[in-house]
């Protein structure tokens, strides 16, 4: 008699079924790992995700949003009630250090967010909910998404496209590699958790000259450095002392310059993320007029392009608290962490601006086993270990959202 014919609850059974497909969910990641694709050009990462939902015989549209697939697992009453499940899947423009045997076979490009996990997670979890339809009532629906890690974010794209219809899911669930979390635990929190970001893209204008000469010129690097230090200001004297807000230019270059040369011109790229849409939006005009004012101000010109990106990510508190009471018994409340508000942004934001959603983060750290570099880092990498538990859960989690009315 097989384990799995032995195994009694749903629970059990699910337990199961990762631990017999844990070793073809690592094969997946490692081939996911090996051939990494940017955002907007997951080509082979969309044919390959489609062959493995043909293989299972899960019926899948191919295409959306260009390469995202998207996959229907029928129970016994389809139409009763579904859930969607989400995972992304394209890569980012990091050259990797590690040397392992799946490293990265295409230059430049990484997996280094852990969206291999998530797809593999996903596929293996699809794979468990499969084999078990015959034994729920209700539809998953499986979401293969591109482009999360590049405005507009393909969560945006998805969702205009008719990701969300035909047939509309009542819930949502995702989930993220988490580094400081060792394998085996899972992290989240109920109500706002990862913030907003928008993309600012700067160009201060001057009047070039001798260094040694500035009152013949218009220093746009001493107008660039009034302005930023003028712009913190509004985080730490207008935003409410309970939002957090975070400004950072990460880029600044002039053209032109040297040590004896003033430029014409400096430009600059940073980021603005905030936890309140309204305050978000507000800030967006205070900077604008802020950084215009004092460049003209000082005699040179200011062009400020706030692009906005993803929303504020909310996690739906009544399936948030479910999530979480459902983890705690498939993992042992021991294992299930609670976690404080990120600054990092996600586009699965758009989802929860749509229905209940709820997004966690699933461990994937072994310091014994030196696991432990951050995400989009060079060295990332994850405990494989995690890709039962992750597997397994999610099939779990939204089986058991299934079942309740």
């Amino acid at each position: 008699m097989t384990a799995l014919k032995t195994a009694t609850t749903l629970k059990e059974k699910i337990q199961q079924l990762a631990k017999d497909f844990h070793a073809d969910v690592v094969a997946i990641r490692r081939h996911l790992h090996q051939n990494p694709e940017l955002s907007y050009e997951e080509v082979q990462t969309g044919q390959y995700i489609a062959a493995q939902l043909e293989a299972m015989g899960i019926p899948y549209e191919h295409g959306v949003a260009d390469n995202g697939v998207v996959g229907l697992i029928h129970g016994r009453n389809g139409s009763s009630k579904v859930v969607a499940l989400r995972a992304d899947i394209d890569a980012l423009p990091i050259t990797e250090a590690n040397e392992v045997p799946y490293k990265s076979k295409n230059e430049g490009v990484m997996h280094a967010c852990g969206h291999d996990v998530h797809t593999s997670s996903l596929l293996g979890a699809a794979r468990i909910l499969n084999t078990l339809r015959e034994e729920f009532d209700g539809t998953i629906k499986l979401i293969f998404q591109p482009a999360e890690e590049r405005l507009p974010g393909g969560a945006s794209i998805m969702i205009k496209e008719g990701v969300l219809e035909n047939p509309r899911p009542e819930s949502i669930l995702g989930q993220h590699v988490h580094p400081p979390l060792e394998a085996g635990k899972i992290g989240i929190k109920a109500g706002q958790y990862m913030a907003s970001a928008d993309e600012l893209y700067m160009t201060v204008t001057g009047k070039g000259g001798h260094g040694a000469l500035p009152m013949d010129c218009i220093d746009p690097i001493v107008i660039t450095a009034h302005i930023i230090t003028a712009l913190q200001q509004i985080v730490s004297r207008n935003a409410n002392p309970g939002t957090p807000t975070v400004l950072t230019f990460g880029q600044i270059a002039s053209t032109g310059g040297a040590t004896n040369v003033i430029p014409n011109e400096v430009k600059l790229k940073g980021t603005f993320r905030t936890m309140d849409e309204r305050w978000r939006f507000d800030a967006h005009q205070r900077m604008k007029k802020m950084a215009e004012s004092i460049a003209e101000g000082m005699g040179g010109r200011c062009e400020l392009d706030i692009q906005v990106g993803y929303p504020v990510l909310h996690n739906h508190e009544a399936l948030t608290h479910k999530t979480r009471a459902r983890a705690e018994a498939y993992l042992g409340k021991e294992n299930v962490v609670e976690l404080p508000i990120r600054m990092t942004a996600e586009d699965f934001a758009y989802y929860s601006q749509e229905m209940p959603a709820c997004f966690y983060r699933l461990g994937t750290g072994n310091p014994a086993k030196g696991i432990t570099s951050p995400i989009h880092t060079n060295t990332f990498d994850v405990d494989e270990d995690c890709l039962a538990l992750s597997t397994g859960l999610m099939a779990w989690l939204a089986l058991k959202e299934l079942e309740e009315a």
